[in-house]
């Protein structure tokens, strides 16, 4: 075994391997209004289900070098409000497209080829390309030196129409192609999906898979 003492690591030597050994991630991409009304849209891969009473979701958002706040970390603190989408193989280049650093006045939506659509209960829109989106109010924060940890409540869901058997509260699978991040620049889709045999995966608590 490769042993490795993380007190001895700096700060980019450990994301490093952190990024790259805990795979896949998935990617929220959320969107937030801006202070003039911009709707601002950034993907992050540091996320997930936390937990579902209540229902929490958590981002991680990192700060700028020189210490400022990115878009996304800045709108959630002063509003309280987001958005988090899934992405799906038919619109991963316009995820990534919304990486881009562009100004707080101009929207990454418009710059990736996105459409909003008014959410139901708070004031940043969704993204109408979106397979599912969760509306989320802040819930809790965290802070350390380096990043925000957001922790959103889910108020509501909309899914893409088909994806959501709402007699059986089951989400068709089979419809469902989402993208995941990998190390460095690497992304996997749901193609190599694969079960475990029946006597196998009874036999593991659902708290472990």
């Amino acid at each position: 075994m490769t042993e490795i003492d993380f007190a001895e690591l700096g700060v980019y030597q450990r994301y490093k391997l952190m990024a790259s050994l805990i795979v896949p991630r998935p990617i929220a991409l959320i969107t937030t209004l801006g202070e003039d009304g911009t709707v601002n849209a950034a993907p992050f891969s540091m996320f997930n289900m936390l937990g579902e009473d209540p229902p929490i979701v958590m981002v991680s958002i990192n700060r700028l070098q020189d210490g400022a706040l990115k878009d996304t970390a800045a709108n959630i603190l002063r509003t309280g409000e987001f958005v988090v989408h899934l992405t799906d193989e038919a619109m991963c280049a316009q995820m990534d497209a919304c990486a881009a650093t562009l100004p707080p006045h101009q929207s990454e939506l418009e710059h990736a080829g996105l459409h909003a659509v008014p959410a139901q209960t708070i004031q940043p829109p969704r993204i109408a390309e979106a397979p599912v989106a969760f509306e989320c109010v802040l819930h809790e924060k965290l802070e350390t030196a380096s990043r925000y940890i957001f922790i959103g409540r889910v108020q509501w869901l909309a899914a893409r129409d088909g994806l959501v058997d709402t007699e059986q509260w089951r989400v068709r699978l089979q419809d469902y192609h989402p993208v995941g991040r990998f190390g460095a620049s690497f992304y996997l889709n749901a193609s190599g999906r694969f079960t475990l045999d029946k006597a196998q995966a009874a036999s593991t608590p659902i708290d472990e898979m």
